[in-house]
């Protein structure tokens, strides 16, 4: 029986920085797992000043991007889909937001393709954001509204009953990767072997504050922490390749913090927090035949 997770996520990128190793972990499974980037991140600037391929960046940043998700594509063994819209760009305090960026089309528009994305896909598992967008980009506050809007619109037979049967998803999480509670483990551990960088970890920590641990669900991604360096690495134009940011060493990681969190926010299954997978409470009357499409 096949299981469907479906990740929506803002810009190409965001889906490797956001739980690349557990898509990795479930794909290699033999789960489906289907990435939808909601805009081609058009408007991003270059975050690598040593990118080999900076004149293409300079000319044609949408090509370079769709280059870059492809190859993180491949290494992390998933489907992908792009939702057509243009990205919003990130504008400075008071300047407005390009009238034809994804933030500013009204949800009903912007729904649609998505809504028959979930009808088409069937997924079991929908990960996206929360209400904050994980940060406050425009685009990745409205990834959070378009995912909610269409995935209540895509269970309702009465709502754009041309774009296919009506579908309900089981789960709903948010991203809650980059949280306190990891960072510190891995700070401590750095502190506990002597690592200089346990200086730089201490920033981060602090630069995170006191934000609340909202994780219900945590998945073991220890085989995959390489995988997921591979797929952020694949979007050179945007993850400087030595940032501690993204990149913690993956030994400390895996003894201090192997795990991938998530927060459950919606199901129609019973759920028993903490969890360690995502699809737990999903029977195999949920579950979908190999052939089903």
């Amino acid at each position: 029986m096949t299981r469907r997770l479906l990740a929506v996520h803002a810009h190409p990128d965001d889906e490797s920085s956001k739980g690349a190793a557990t898509y990795a972990r479930y794909a290699n499974q033999g789960d489906d797992v289907l990435v939808v980037s909601c805009t081609g991140g058009e408007l991003g600037d270059v975050q690598n000043p040593a990118l080999e391929p900076m004149a293409m960046a300079e000319r044609d940043m949408a090509g370079l991007r769709r280059l870059e998700m492809q190859k993180a594509q491949q290494i992390m063994g998933i489907e992908h889909l792009w939702l057509g819209f243009r990205d919003s760009g990130l504008p400075e305090d008071g300047d407005p937001i390009d009238p034809g960026g994804f933030a500013l089309i009204p949800l009903e528009l912007s729904a649609a393709p998505l809504v028959r994305i979930i009808r088409r896909f069937r997924p079991h598992v929908l990960v996206t954001y929360d209400e904050s967008g994980g940060y406050p980009h425009p685009d990745h506050i409205r990834t959070h509204e378009i995912s909610m809007f269409a995935l209540e619109a895509a269970a309702d037979a009465e709502r754009y009953p041309e774009l296919g049967d009506p579908w309900q998803v089981k789960k709903v999480y948010y991203d809650r990767i980059f949280n306190a509670p990891r960072i510190r483990a891995v700070h401590e551990s750095l502190v506990e072997d002597g690592d200089p960088l346990a200086t730089e970890v201490a920033e981060m920590l602090e630069w995170m504050g006191d934000r609340p641990d909202l994780a219900t669900t945590h998945i073991d991604v220890s085989d995959f922490l390489d995988v997921r360096d591979a797929a952020l690495r694949a979007h050179a134009s945007q993850v400087p390749p030595e940032s501690r940011f993204f990149f913690l060493p993956n030994d400390t990681l895996r003894a201090a913090w192997p795990w991938e969190d998530f927060q459950l926010v919606t199901s129609t299954v019973a759920a028993t927090l903490p969890e360690s997978d995502l699809f737990a409470g999903i029977t195999p009357d949920d579950a979908l035949p190999e052939d089903a499409r």
